[in-house]
């Protein structure tokens, strides 16, 4: 088993660091701005986002994508909280341009135990600093690398939007580039192309078990191709005895 972080198209979401014009409808908008993209659902913590807008009026909050999952009554409606709903793929980078601050006010229960956010890296090749409750695949390794700041509850999330606000984000760039030039989609193909390859070329096999209709049976596994023994079927399917590799085994986020 190979294990591959999250990547990030790192080209699509640099042009937030370019001075562009704010979309019509978040140009009227004060600031500072602290930006979530994503859905809003059971793994936010809208409690948090609540309290963190009550406490700071002048603080915009900007949540960009649909609501799922969860009774839309149940966000916070503030002067000072923006639902803008959901957006393109493509008009993503023009919104972060015009963040102070990109935020992730997740909570912490079964829905995000397992999660690794997809949209730390954009975030951070978009150039904008990064607020996070204490998510594991969020604190090791962004936080630990001082890439992100991380806070739980009112107090810690407030003071890790305060270190945010107050980051110097050219230091960011250069650092969150460093880290980054490891993590784009093409190298993650590039490594697992090169490990089927090599599989391939081994051509060795191992056996192991699965379970079948009458008890187990026997599946040898190879590179070069797979020997099936009674072909065993899962869910009505032949199963093949091929090797596989994907990304990250928790939860990955989502989309808009």
């Amino acid at each position: 088993m190979h294990l591959f972080p999250s990547s990030v198209d790192t080209r699509h979401f640099r042009r937030a660091r370019v001075e562009q014009p704010d979309p019509p409808d978040q140009a009227p908008l004060g600031r500072p701005r602290l930006g979530y993209f994503g859905v809003v659902d059971e793994r936010m913590d809208l409690d948090l986002v609540g309290g963190l807008a009550d406490r700071h009026p002048g603080w915009q909050i900007i949540l960009l994508g649909p609501t799922c999952k969860i009774d839309p009554g149940d966000v916070p409606v503030r002067q000072n909280i923006h639902r803008i709903g959901p957006r393109a793929y493509a008009d993503l980078p023009a919104y972060l341009a015009g963040w102070d601050v990109a935020i992730m006010p997740f909570a912490h229960n079964s829905a995000t135990r397992y999660i690794s956010p997809t949209k730390t890296p954009e975030y951070l090749a978009g150039g904008r600093p990064v607020a996070s409750t204490a998510i594991a695949d969020v604190v090791d390794p962004y936080g630990r690398r001082g890439l992100v700041e991380i806070g739980d509850g009112l107090d810690g999330f407030e003071q890790a939007v305060e270190r945010a606000l107050a980051t110097d984000r050219r230091d960011l760039g250069r650092r969150a580039d460093a880290f980054l030039a490891g993590t784009s989609w093409d190298r993650t193909w590039a490594t697992m192309s090169d490990l089927l390859e090599d599989a391939i070329e081994r051509g060795t096999a191992t056996e192991f078990t699965v379970p079948a209709r009458d008890g187990l049976a026997r599946v040898a596994a190879g590179g070069a191709g797979s020997a099936l023994a009674d072909r065993p079927r899962i869910g009505g399917a032949a199963m093949s005895g091929a090797a596989t590799i994907g990304t990250r085994g928790r939860g990955g986020d989502d989309g808009l």
